[in-house]
């Protein structure tokens, strides 16, 4: 019997015992209790703990081992260029041992994120957010914590290769020399060039340049994930191409169609802090927001949502104009001139469609509805239709033009494949990108290739498309460029470089200088040109010197607008085709392709801290799956692990699945950006092609999927079992008006008697005291903490084999639970680390002391004195240590090490380690507060999980300080310890989350 229905069963038999309903839960496993997962929790460690006993496997193993192992540098790789003499004469502001920060930038598609990098000695080691740049505000995500692993990885490109011959940058030079004069004969006639999204300045200048220079030349923007919708949608409404601009902190009342605006749409950080800000309270008497989330699969938005509404993709454009007639029954005119008749009559839960309306229609000027960039540009235009209905233009929502920006254009690349593949591209220039692994499969992008005669491919590596290139071009990764990019709300931010490339690439600013000028000039040069205009000509070295030192240009956001809705307009987008009525069903499913929390659209396959991180809904690492609903995969007769095969449109696409409850019935969602084949030594081979079924008339979802199992069992690495609390009040939650009713729900949940030691307790009354909060109704689960603790701590990565033992090293769990029913749960997630028990269980089992307690309060380990006897971790109730199966750091590669931060130890094999609260931030600000003779204040000391928290649901510092953030939450009547009642007197506590249910639905959903 599958775990599927032995939950069910024992969901019954729990339902006759008269059980609490608000049963957490992680897995049908768990649920069900199976024997697989009884065994599990009764072994901490697998047999054969010492020594993996295959050889094939064991080395396959050290081939994955993280940034340790599986980024490895072989004999190819050079040892970086480093003065090993002492300074002559120092520059007076190095001071060794002393870290610097700087100011950058990093673009993303047709963003940018302002960056703060810290660099030891010329090192870039670790990556946060810009307080003064408008789309990070000080916090970073995973993706962006990410990138310094990418800066050094050893598979990056290394040479000019032409037919796969090494050269020199000058060859490639002269070549073009003759191509430059050849095609300004004939205005560019046969030559093409094909770039992702941007958004900077200085591209857009020099592409400005180039179209002149070349005027027949084609030019085609791609981006295999992006708002190309959005922006055709707003058009569609408004006559513009226009750029939204979000202000969730406005919003009383937020609908997300098919939006995962808080992990994988475009400006996620800043959106997830302004959400978080409205969703926080202090005390009974506050207001928090309400948030209301159809989709199709489970994603962090849907799980913070206090509503959510599991409905297939293609079904959304149908929610959308059913909505608008319920708003219309609630007195909202909504001015779209088409006869939405047809959708009166739907099969979506019609009691939540008319309460979402009433709440809309009474929240007007103080509401937002947004569409997530999966959805087809009609829908965009609907919601625009109601955002301005419902008076929520230049409040909530407002509009910029998007100035010095290359929008993608699905379009625009089938035009040029299409070119290719009739002759007319002699020259074809790629910068960045990878179009042979992520076009369209119906484009045959790849036998275009091969029709022209000269493919000129920038890339960071010798990927799928350097396999048909003739002239390949390392790529500067953007910490060691120069570059400028705008923000979403049009803020020019200056990239500049922390170190010199490692591996001689240039950067695509200097390259499009190159075919748009004829002459090689320097990155910086290129910039400082644009900046001249930017800057206006008084002054310009102290303003360059200040855009230098704050990465922004101060007074650069574009004008917000208003625009008007075209009426009229939007019936003609309005056919029925667009907003299909009829559901995917059995034998025609729904595929659903996604972005990747964890690589995006593939290009971070090579990464592996990004490989390892856990999917935030099916906790999967190191693979991607075919996800489906319990009752799709019981009518289909399979389980998780069961490999299938997806027939659409004459591909096929064999991937194993994954049940995810929640999931709306009869679709298959899918991860793009796995399966890939020339990624680099992490990359290759891990998951499955999605890209290889995509089409471009349906690059999102499309029903005409079919399924069929195959007989065969795939071994997922999946993390949701692992350090189960066995069933405890773990996650404390309730709903805003039983806090309101009973403020002292969360110390109430768990009775216990007085607790007290048998012994005299030491008092941590004096000095510094340390402690932390995790507010748990701002946290959005998006794995940004446990990847900024891994760059800051040194934290190895173990590999697929490993993660599926229970042997991940990661400091950070982020667990995520399920409450309710299988077929529609609830989900919540909790982030789980050493908890620093004043009381701590550790310390009285160490038969060496490798662990005790300092007089701040902190758990601190002794690394040396650790012998590996695991006690610890045994009497952990929170099942946080980690212990170093294998001596992940022997033989790391010079290139890697560069990575690593200096001020914390890199462990050794048979060492128990664990979160330490950023020990050494701590003990740097406590020698900075004793030269200025002063104190540490209140928030300059910030844990590298605090600090690039989107959400800032976590707070550290001083509790012994009255007037600190964290004492002051740990006064809240929402703030409980875990496991407490053990009497471990954790240092680390959470703020009880809270859901704001509209009144009308509460019984209705039973919430």
């Amino acid at each position: 019997m599958s775990s599927i229905s032995k939950s069910f069963d024992k969901r019954t038999d729990n339902e006759k015992a008269g059980m609490d309903e608000k049963l957490y839960w992680r897995s049908f496993d768990e649920l069900a209790e199976s024997p697989e997962y009884t065994e599990f929790l009764q072994r901490e460690f697998p047999q054969g703990a010492s020594e993996l006993t295959d050889s094939i496997s064991r080395r396959k193993f050290l081939t994955l081992m993280g940034a340790s192992a599986a980024l490895a540098g072989l004999v190819s790789c050079r040892r970086p260029l480093e003065k090993i003499v002492p300074y002559v004469k120092a520059p007076e502001e190095v001071i060794p041992g002393i870290p610097q920060y700087y100011a950058t930038t990093m673009p993303f598609s047709a963003g940018a994120v302002g960056l703060v990098v810290e660099s030891h000695e010329g090192r870039p080691t670790k990556i946060e957010g810009n307080e003064l740049h408008p789309s990070s505000r000080g916090a970073a995500n995973a993706f962006q914590q990410a990138e310094i692993l990418n800066l050094y990885d050893p598979d990056r490109s290394k040479f000019v290769l032409n037919k796969g011959a090494r050269v020199t940058w000058n060859d490639f030079v002269a070549f073009w020399g003759e191509q430059d004069v050849l095609y300004a004969q004939n205005g560019g006639e046969g030559l093409a060039v094909l770039t992702t999204a941007f958004s900077s300045p200085t591209l857009a200048r020099l592409r400005r340049d180039f179209e002149r220079k070349f005027p027949n030349a084609t030019w085609a923007v791609y981006e295999p994930v992006s708002d190309e919708n959005i922006y055709e949608g707003i058009r569609m409404a408004t006559g513009q191409v226009l750029q939204p601009v979000y202000d969730y902190s406005a919003a009383r009342v937020v609908l997300s169609i098919d939006a995962d605006f808080l992990m994988l749409e475009s400006e996620n950080v800043a959106h997830s802090k302004d959400f978080a800000a409205a969703r926080k309270v202090s005390s009974e008497h506050d207001e928090m927001n309400r948030l209301y989330v159809v989709e199709s699969g489970f994603s962090n938005t849907g799980a913070m949502a206090d509503h959510r509404l599991a409905v297939q993709s293609r079904q959304i454009g149908a929610f959308t104009a059913a909505l608008i007639l319920a708003l219309r029954k609630n007195g909202v005119r909504i001015g779209v001139a088409a006869d939405l008749s047809a959708y009166a009559e739907h099969d979506f839960d019609a009691t939540w469609l008319n309460a979402l309306a009433k709440d809309l229609a009474a929240a007007r000027g103080k509401s937002l509805v947004v569409a997530g960039h999966r959805q087809p540009a009609v829908v965009h235009a609907l919601v625009f239709a109601i955002n301005a209905a419902l008076g929520n233009l230049g409040r909530s929502v407002s509009y910029v033009a998007p100035a010095d920006k290359a929008l993608p254009s699905r379009k625009s690349l089938a035009q040029l494949a299409e070119k290719m593949r009739a002759g007319e591209v002699k020259t074809l220039v790629l910068v960045g990108g990878n179009p042979a692994f992520n076009a369209p499969a119906d484009l045959h992008f790849t036998a275009a290739l091969k029709k022209v005669e000269n493919v000129i491919q920038m890339a960071s590596h010798v990927d799928e498309t350097a396999a048909f290139a003739t002239w390949h071009l390392p790529q500067a990764h953007f910490l060691e460029a120069w570059g400028d990019a705008r923000a979403t709300d049009g803020t020019v931010s200056v990239i500049q470089p922390l170190i010199l490339p490692l591996f001689g690439a240039h950067s695509e600013v200097e390259l499009l200088n190159l075919l748009s000028t004829g002459v090689v000039k320097p990155g910086h040069d290129i910039v400082r040109e644009t900046f001249q205009t930017t800057l206006k000509a008084a002054n310009f070295e102290k303003k360059w010197r200040r855009v230098l030192h704050d990465g922004v240009v101060d007074g650069t956001a574009l004008a917000k607008s208003a625009p008007r809705l075209r009426a009229a307009e939007i019936r003609k987008f309005l056919q029925p085709e667009l907003l299909p009525k009829d559901k995917a069903n059995k034998s025609n499913l729904e595929i659903v392709f996604q972005a990747s929390p964890a690589l995006y659209d593939g290009r971070y396959a090579n990464n592996s801290w990004m490989q390892e991180s856990p999917d935030p809904a099916t906790k999967i690492t190191w693979d991607n799956a075919a996800v489906m609903s319990v009752r799709t995969a019981k009518e289909l007769g399979v389980d998780t692990q069961d490999m299938v095969q997806l027939s659409y449109h004459g591909r096929n696409l064999e991937i194993p699945v994954a049940v995810l409850p929640g999931h709306a019935d009869y679709s298959i969602s899918i991860h793009l950006g796995y399966g890939r084949t020339a990624a680099g030594r992490v990359g290759n081979g891990v998951g499955f092609n999605a890209y290889a079924l995509r089409r471009t008339a349906q690059p999102d979802f499309d029903s005409g999927l079919k399924l069929a199992k195959i007989g065969k069992i795939y071994k997922l690495a999946n993390t949701q079992n692992h350090g189960s609390m066995e069933g405890r009040p773990i996650v404390r939650e309730a709903t805003l008006e039983h806090y309101r009713e009973h403020p002292e729900f969360a110390t109430e949940m768990v009775e216990h008697p007085p607790l007290r030691n048998p012994w005299k307790e030491h008092k941590y009354d004096e000095g510094y005291q340390w402690g932390m909060t995790i507010d748990l109704n701002a946290c959005t689960g998006c794995n940004a903490c446990s990847i900024a603790c891994q760059s800051e701590n040194n934290i190895p990565v173990v590999g697929k084999e490993q993660v599926a033992n229970g042997r991940e090293m990661s400091w950070i769990r982020l667990d995520r639970y399920f409450v309710g029913e299988p077929e529609e749960p609830r989900m919540v997630f909790q982030p789980v680390n050493c908890q620093h028990c004043e009381n701590a269980p550790c310390e009285q089992v160490c038969p060496v002391q490798a662990t005790n307690h300092n007089k701040e309060g902190l758990n601190v380990m002794v690394y040396n004195r650790c012998i590996g006897t695991r006690y610890c971790s045994n009497n952990c109730p929170y099942k946080v240590r980690r212990f170093n199966f294998f001596n992940y750091t022997k033989d790391t590669p010079e290139i890697v090490k560069m990575a690593m931060n200096p001020d914390v130890t890199v462990r050794f094999r048979g060492v128990m380690e664990k979160c330490t609260f950023c020990l050494q931030r701590i003990n740097f600000a406590k020698i900075q507060a004793k030269r200025e003779e002063r104190d540490i204040r209140d928030g300059e000391l910030r844990t590298a999980c605090q600090q690039t928290c989107p959400a800032d649901a976590i707070v550290f510092g001083n509790k012994n300080d009255a007037e600190s953030h964290v004492a002051q939450q740990k006064e809240q009547n929402r703030n409980y310890g875990l496991l407490a009642e053990f009497n471990t007197r954790p240092r680390t506590t959470y703020l009880a989350k809270l859901r704001n249910p509209n009144p009308e639905l509460a019984k209705h959903e039973n919430v």
